[in-house]
């Protein structure tokens, strides 16, 4: 019998990072325990926060320290985080 190395993930299938909220802030646009969508932003990173699409529908900069990262499989990340 032929033993197979495992399967390595491609780029384009690799997991999506989501945002977790842990603490709104007292922000009436961010539930706690919600999935967020995660839009690139690498100033905004270095300065310690995420711009995510929050409830309004738009994207704003928040604390990072509000939320945990999460991984989601591409074809989730299709569903649950596309505005």
């Amino acid at each position: 019998m032929k033993h197979h190395p495992p399967k390595r993930l491609s780029p384009k299938r690799s997991p999506v990072a989501a945002a977790l909220c842990l603490n709104s802030g007292g922000c009436g646009d961010l539930v706690l325990r919600k999935l967020y969508r995660i839009l690139s932003d690498k100033k905004a990173a270095a300065e310690g926060y995420l711009r995510i699409v929050d409830e309004s529908g738009e994207d704003y900069l928040y604390p990072s320290d509000y939320f945990v990262l999460v991984r989601v499989p591409a074809a989730a990340a299709r569903k649950l985080l596309v505005a």
